[in-house]
């Protein structure tokens, strides 16, 4: 059971929520502090189900959907379906099984959660699709996680309102940008293949390039909400380290040092997340 389980985990590549899960959290802490809402332990357990059975369904059916492309990448044949740890058909089966769970625990929320999660699906597993037919497939994938944060206010409050949708502005430009780093690695396997990114469509300068804008973007539109709702220092400590992090991410991972972006690209961008959600979560806490 435990071996099935890990072999799951690494097929949705679990350790990865830590990109979303931070800004949802703060958006959740947001609503429950900006409409007086009691804290509630099963709201919050509804909340993270949703997230992990979201992903689940995601990555799962990226894993299925890519299995022949990652059967010819050197890079990814030894991921769970090409290796032959878990087959095809058991894959699907997860992320049909993870899709009813999110749309049943969507419908435990609330309704609104109800009726978008549909929705929310189409985005997550979409993008999966998309390198077939457009470059920009990076920002698709910059959508998909920045449900995160609107889908836990509507949870809270069965609305919207302009803080979550910051977040996923700055939460889209953020992962849009590091994600076509990551994908320097397959510039030439998708030229070759016939898939595409940003990278493979672009010199690897001028991909770097588009990825710094994307950073400066978010940087700005996180800079822009704490000036909105005058958040106080812990949030500007915050900003500044999610700032930092960003900066060194390109020192880094320079188009000449490729074989950098491994294990610690992951790491470097969960800090990010982390460390500027739990500071912005403070600052909301101690205004």
């Amino acid at each position: 059971m435990d071996h099935a389980v890990s072999r799951y985990a690494s097929l949705v590549k679990f350790a990865h929520t830590v990109f979303a899960l931070p800004f949802a959290l703060l958006a959740y802490v947001y609503a429950l502090v900006s409409t007086a809402t009691p804290f509630d332990w099963l709201l919050l357990v509804k909340i993270l189900l949703c997230m992990v059975l979201a992903r689940n369904a995601a990555m799962g059916f990226n894993r299925w959907a890519d299995r022949d492309i990652d059967a010819r990448n050197p890079r990814t044949a030894g991921r769970e379906i090409p290796a032959g740890r878990i087959t095809p058909r058991a894959a699907l089966l997860f992320v049909v099984v993870n899709g009813v769970l999110f749309v049943a625990v969507a419908a435990w929320i609330n309704r609104l959660a109800l009726w978008l999660s549909p929705v929310a699906l189409v985005v997550l597993l979409g993008y999966s699709l998309t390198k077939r037919f457009t470059s920009w497939s990076h920002v698709v994938l910059g959508l998909a996680l920045a449900i995160a944060p609107v889908g836990a206010y509507i949870a809270v409050t069965g609305g919207i309102a302009l803080f979550p949708v910051l977040l996923a502005a700055a939460v889209l430009t953020w992962t849009a940008g590091f994600d076509i780093l990551y994908s320097l690695q397959d510039a030439s396997f998708d030229r070759s293949h016939g898939l595409h990114s940003v990278p493979a469509r672009f010199s690897a300068g001028g991909a770097t390039a588009i990825s710094i804008v994307l950073h400066v973007l978010a940087v700005a539109t996180v800079a822009c909400l704490g000036g909105l709702y005058g958040l106080n220092r812990w949030y500007w400590i915050g900003f500044g380290l999610f700032t930092a992090v960003l900066v060194v991410q390109h020192i880094l991972y320079r188009p000449s040092r490729i074989d950098r972006i491994g294990a610690s690209f992951g790491l470097v961008n969960g800090l990010a997340s982390v460390s500027y959600a739990t500071l912005a979560i403070v600052a909301l806490l101690t205004a």
